[in-house]
């Protein structure tokens, strides 16, 4: 498989949000295949895809971001954008911290806006997100006052919504050690190519119980649990695609669809009928 073709960041600086317009939005279209270089933001940032599937990548972890979820990426954080399938990009940029969306909002609430973390998108979010005033291409609209008053409005709703919005147990963590972070970034292209630790391990050059041992003390994990968090994110990938249950279970090496479904309630507890819905 031909590797990403790299671009830049896709002209933040024409949307930075100021007192006056405190939520920007921008929308890109995004080939299959094309890799942002990692690049970061002084504003908080919301992606979501309004078609496609695109994989965002930090220091510490990767997420997948289908039609139905959403990414916040806090203030300064170095990300990466890896484009899964021809996708429509939306990215909202904020100037308050998302943590503070709200009124009474606890500590530990506003802690939890500091991290990553993939969220559900509400048709309301959705459909407030498609109303912002943007145009493609870099282009900036220019707003008359009852249109500024307009997006002023929409944006306490998508704030209000934001604050509401629940959060997802999904994201594969990456580790700092290079070796094995090279090993990891290896199942995340092709999951499949090996089935246990030994084979990934002699491609690694490394033994099993190295491996097995970095994996605990990097991630706090086996590998049998990494990967399983990498089989749902490519599964969730399958599944914006509209395949069915059967086809996806098959194609991650599930011998059948009820052992795909009893991994995905371990992993997350709904069912995948309604997880990848």
């Amino acid at each position: 498989m031909p590797a990403p073709r790299a671009i830049g960041p896709l002209t933040p600086h024409l949307y930075m949000p100021t007192a006056q317009r405190p939520l920007r939005a921008k929308q890109h279209r995004l080939s299959q295949r094309v890799r942002v270089v990692p690049h970061s933001h002084p504003w908080g940032q919301l992606a979501l895809s309004g078609s496609g599937v695109v994989r965002l990548t930090v220091e510490n972890g990767t997420y997948i971001v289908p039609p139905s979820r959403a990414l916040w990426i806090p203030p300064g954080v170095e990300h990466a954008v890896t484009v899964v399938e021809d996708s429509d990009l939306r990215t909202l940029y904020l100037l308050q911290p998302a943590g503070r969306c709200g009124p009474d909002v606890s500590p530990a609430q506003e802690a939890a806006w500091r991290q990553c973390r993939v969220l559900e998108v509400s048709a309301l979010l959705r459909a407030l997100v498609l109303e912002m005033n943007v145009q493609p291409d870099g282009a900036q609209p220019r707003l008359s006052p009852d249109e500024l008053q307009r997006e002023r409005r929409i944006s306490a709703l998508v704030l209000d919504e934001l604050r509401r919005a629940q959060p997802v147990r999904l994201g594969v963590d990456l580790p700092s050690d290079k070796r094995l972070r090279a090993l990891c970034e290896a199942v995340l292209d092709d999951p499949r190519r090996h089935a246990t630790l030994d084979g990934w391990a002699h491609d690694a050059g490394a033994s099993p119980r190295t491996v097995a041992r970095l994996f605990r003390q990097q991630l706090g994990t086996t590998f049998g649990q990494w990967r399983q968090q990498v089989l749902l994110a490519k599964a969730l990938s399958m599944a914006a695609r509209k395949m069915p249950m059967g086809a996806i279970a098959g194609e991650l090496g599930y011998a059948s669809a009820s052992a795909f479904t009893a991994m995905v309630r371990r992993s997350v507890g709904p069912p995948p009928s309604r997880f990848f819905a």
